[in-house]
């Protein structure tokens, strides 16, 4: 049987290209197909390599390589998530809380991959739709998170949320950023919200800067609707999902949140707790102070 695999970097990295290089060279001697995309096949420079292009780059596939930061990760994410492929993912970058392995343990991720040697996890994501006067203007996913933000710097937006039909409350805000608990240590972290361990199934919703008097993070239930319906008399909004697909948000426009319908899987190449994930990647003082005075 046949073994494919894609291959998804930051080429704009020398760095980056050589560790990709390393890794289709070793996935080509172990018998696999290497995809790349088409954009990153010259830099990567390496006979036996099939480009590809498109949504469906990663159909097929038995996994999905991202070597780079979250960016890249989140990148390949899009491809995996509708072909149904694990995801693993190699820090290249900074935290990287994404990543299953970091840039010294290249060889040994790769070894685990070609001897089938990881498991899969599911992790939940959402679908986000924006309506305007009952009309649907656009729709996405995000793996991380969908934030709602105001356009012009200068101006608040005026939004209200709605959780599973009801109104729950309405904001002068910079933002609200609606979570999944993967993106818990990303935007939503950032804006003032909990991190919630990726096995809880749940919805979070944390507004950025709110003038408001009750304007806390909430954690809702993971078949909990989010409706954020954005003031007809505010300024225009922008809806980003990810951090890279970005749309613009009329006024009097409503975006809803809900559970995703295709989860991204990701690739674990060896059970760890994720409290010791988050110790590591936030370089938490477990020792405390004292350890450091002798």
């Amino acid at each position: 049987m046949n073994r494919e695999a894609l291959l998804v970097t930051h080429t704009g990295r020398p760095e980056s290209t050589a560790h990709a290089r390393t890794v289709a060279q070793d996935l080509l001697e172990a018998g696999f197909a290497v995809r790349v995309m088409a954009e990153e096949a010259d830099q990567l420079d390496l006979a036996g390599l099939l480009p590809v292009t498109g949504p469906t780059a990663a159909d097929g596939v038995e996994i999905v390589f991202a070597l780079g930061g979250d960016g890249t990760l989140l990148r390949a994410a899009e491809l995996a998530r509708p072909a149904g492929a694990p995801l693993l993912g190699i820090n290249l970058g900074k935290v990287g809380f994404l990543a299953e392995a970091e840039v010294d343990d290249v060889d040994t991720a790769v070894r685990h991959v070609v001897g089938g040697e990881y498991s899969v996890d599911e992790r939940l994501t959402v679908d986000v739709t924006v309506s305007h006067h009952g009309l649907l203007v656009a729709q996405s996913w995000a793996l991380n998170e969908a934030s709602v933000e105001k356009g012009p710097r200068e101006r608040m937006i005026e939004v209200r949320v709605d959780v599973d039909g009801r109104p729950l409350s309405r904001y002068g805000c910079d933002g609200v950023v609606c979570a999944t608990p993967t993106g818990s240590t990303a935007y939503a972290f950032s804006a003032g919200g909990p991190v919630v361990w990726p096995e809880v199934e749940a919805l979070l919703l944390v507004p950025i800067s709110a003038h408001a008097l009750f304007s806390r993070a909430l954690v809702t239930a993971p078949s909990s609707t989010i409706t954020i319906a954005v003031d007809p008399h505010a300024p225009p909004a922008v809806l980003c999902c990810d951090g890279r697909r970005v749309f613009e948000v009329p006024p009097g426009a409503e975006i809803t949140v809900r559970r995703g319908t295709l989860p991204v899987r990701v690739a674990r190449l060896r059970p760890q707790p994720f409290t010791d994930r988050l110790v590591a990647k936030f370089a938490l003082p477990v020792a405390g102070w004292r350890a450091n005075s002798h």
